[in-house]
């Protein structure tokens, strides 16, 4: 059961209208880092953990990032309070009420028009929020990592949106947002560390004869080594060959008769003549052939 409180979990307070930057804040409103691809991301793992802690601390931060969803679209609909009244009333001349709108040289008039001034669900460059941002994948190990980086992915656009604006109560509210996503993240670090055997993810163990192995495949100049690749950690390839299974690394498929007749039917009848130098389309016009038909004598009528 949800129940709508009708106070914000943080109060706003935005100094003046600011159309442009209501736009960008709607990256947090309806785009693949915002609140409401979180909520949902939390909310649709929540209802299918069958550990009780985990799953209460799922719901617990997918409800209150519908929370922060509707602290984003407070921002958004009283940074675009004032272009809403003139659109509506129609109270500047034409040319003026555009120059009101598109003052910060983006897309903040297709807001103003398509939405009236409203937060709509989509990102700051007019995409539709789409369920494609919700990456579960049903491995609670593999999506308390996702979880880990969606909060910090959220946390750097929180920084780059406090830096875009002066206003500082829009900064305030954000500097909340951005702290969150961080108490997020150490609430989900903590769950993945709660799982005593949390790495790797899933149950099937690795092939280890390659799960230590580091093949250096960006062979040349600028060969870094660190403990990503150093010797106490991993094989360390230099110089790695093709087929590292000790095949002849080729791909081979076998067939019923059948069918492996009617692919030697199809090969033959395809194949290619190698001793062809056929004209084609390109060539006849390309600038080479325009200036051999000019040169070339007219025939007789």
């Amino acid at each position: 059961m949800f129940r709508h409180v009708k106070k914000l979990q943080y109060t706003v307070r935005v100094e003046k209208p600011n159309p442009g930057l209501a736009n960008l804040l709607l990256e947090q409103f309806g785009g693949p880092q915002g609140e409401l691809a979180a909520a949902c991301r939390y909310f649709t793992q929540g209802l299918g953990d069958d550990d009780p802690g985990r799953k209460d601390m799922l719901m617990d931060i997918a409800t209150e990032e519908l929370s922060h969803l509707e602290i984003i679209g407070s921002l958004v609909g009283m940074l675009n309070k004032g272009a809403k009244g003139k659109l509506a009333e129609g109270t500047e001349e034409e040319g003026e009420l555009y120059r009101t709108i598109t003052g910060a040289g983006n897309d903040s008039h297709l807001t103003s028009l398509l939405y009236g001034g409203g937060p709509p669900l989509t990102n700051s460059g007019g995409v539709p929020w789409t369920a494609a941002y919700i990456d579960t994948i049903g491995e609670v190990t593999a999506d308390l990592r996702s979880n880990i980086a969606a909060e910090a992915r959220a946390k750097i656009l929180y920084e780059r949106l406090i830096n875009m604006t002066d206003d500082v109560g829009v900064k305030d509210a954000l500097g909340f947002l951005m702290t969150r996503e961080v108490a997020h993240q150490i609430s989900f670090e903590k769950a993945l560390y709660s799982i005593r055997n949390n790495f790797p993810p899933g149950k099937l163990p690795p092939i280890e004869q390659y799960s230590n192995v580091y093949y250096n495949m960006s062979a040349g100049e600028g060969d870094i080594r660190g403990s990503w690749n150093a010797d106490e950690n991993f094989e360390y390839v230099a110089d790695p060959s093709p087929a590292v299974d000790g095949g002849d690394g080729g791909a081979t498929v076998n067939l019923p008769s059948d069918q492996a007749s009617d692919l030697e039917n199809m090969a033959n009848r395809t194949a290619s003549d190698r001793s062809l130098n056929p004209t084609t389309g390109a060539e006849l016009g390309s600038t080479q052939g325009e200036a051999s038909q000019v040169n070339s004598p007219k025939p007789r009528s």
